[in-house]
């Protein structure tokens, strides 16, 4: 079972092969990726040299080239395959049918693996796409249990990759425009969701207000986190005039306590999200995950890691993972 890390800079990077990472993954410094944030990603220049780095300990590297091109101008996610190829990456993640066929036509010897912004959560869609395409690993969207994976596994001829901690998106991944109303990014065209330069903090009175362009998200107390302001997970005032999340209230995912039954289930590699959080983060992460999968590859009891200073609202879930409602 490979475990697949975040890298959002080359420190980062580092930081994951060091910690014991089987394969990071990066994205280039534009709109190509889904985490298009100032600072973050890498110069062409930069990821020649990560592929040299990894592959001299024998790791992997995969680009996430993971968001829609603008109609007319698919230029600038062209060159971003282009420069892929030319680098020798181990594998592109897309989502983009047309950005498929570009790759699949140009360089048939480019491993394609099916990004989450695809949202393909069906044995029908997966197989569509290993016929046309020849993708080779879907990435499952954070919505199945545990059970229903272990059916799909048994209904797809491709690998599958499936998240193991970090960020929960709560919407549809891949098909989400909320961000967009208020900033006019869109998080699947120009790969930003609530991007930070929309992003603001006023003190009033007692509490710290987050707002995201001009509409309020949250305001906390003095003793209480503030989060980064994200609207489906802003605290909004409903019909009964109290003050609550009205989406999902600000977690992170980790699978730590049911690793040996997703284990079972045959997924090929366990990714952890998190490709704007810096090398502190990553290190503790994959350093934590990296034991965790060796002792239950070995049939050992996975040890008990707290995570939680590190997650979103101090808090984490199994998610959908372990969902009982239908």
């Amino acid at each position: 079972m490979e475990l697949v890390c975040p890298a959002g800079t080359p420190a980062a990077l580092t930081a994951a092969l060091d910690a014991g990472a089987d394969v990071v993954y990066v994205g280039f410094r534009d709109e190509t990726n889904a985490r298009n944030f100032p600072g973050l990603n890498f110069s062409p220049e930069e990821l020649e040299e990560a592929v040299i780095r990894a592959h001299a300990m024998g790791r992997e590297v995969y680009v996430a080239i993971n968001t829609y091109p603008e109609a007319g101008n698919q230029a600038p996610w062209h060159r971003a395959v282009d420069a892929a190829a030319r680098i020798k990456v181990d594998a592109v993640i897309l989502a983009d049918i047309g950005l498929l066929e570009y790759t699949a036509s140009n360089y048939p010897q480019l491993r394609r693996h099916l990004s989450v912004q695809a949202s393909a959560s069906n044995p029908e869609a997966i197989n569509f796409y290993r016929t046309a395409f020849g993708v080779q690993r879907v990435v499952l969207p954070r919505v199945l249990t545990i059970p229903e994976i272990t059916s799909l596994i048994e209904e797809i001829e491709v690998e599958t990759e499936v998240f193991a901690f970090g960020g929960m998106c709560v919407m549809a991944e891949g098909r989400c425009s909320l961000s967009s109303y208020v900033t006019g990014k869109s998080p699947n065209m120009n790969g930003v969701c609530s991007p930070a330069s929309h992003v603001d903090y006023e003190q009033r009175g007692r509490k710290l207000v987050s707002k995201l362009g001009s509409y309020t998200i949250n305001a906390y107390a003095d003793n209480e986190p503030a989060g980064y302001p994200t609207l489906c997970k802003g605290r909004f005032i409903g019909h009964d005039g109290k003050p609550s999340y009205l989406f999902e209230e600000p977690t992170s995912l980790n699978v730590m306590g049911v690793l040996p039954e997703l284990i079972k289930t045959g997924v090929k590699a366990l990714k952890i999200e998190g490709r704007q959080r810096g090398k502190a983060y990553v290190s503790q992460v994959v350093s934590s995950y990296r034991r965790a999968i060796d002792a239950a590859l070995n049939g050992e009891a996975v040890p008990e890691i707290d995570l939680g200073a590190i997650t979103e609202g101090t808090r984490s879930t199994t998610g959908a993972y372990g969902k009982s409602w239908r």
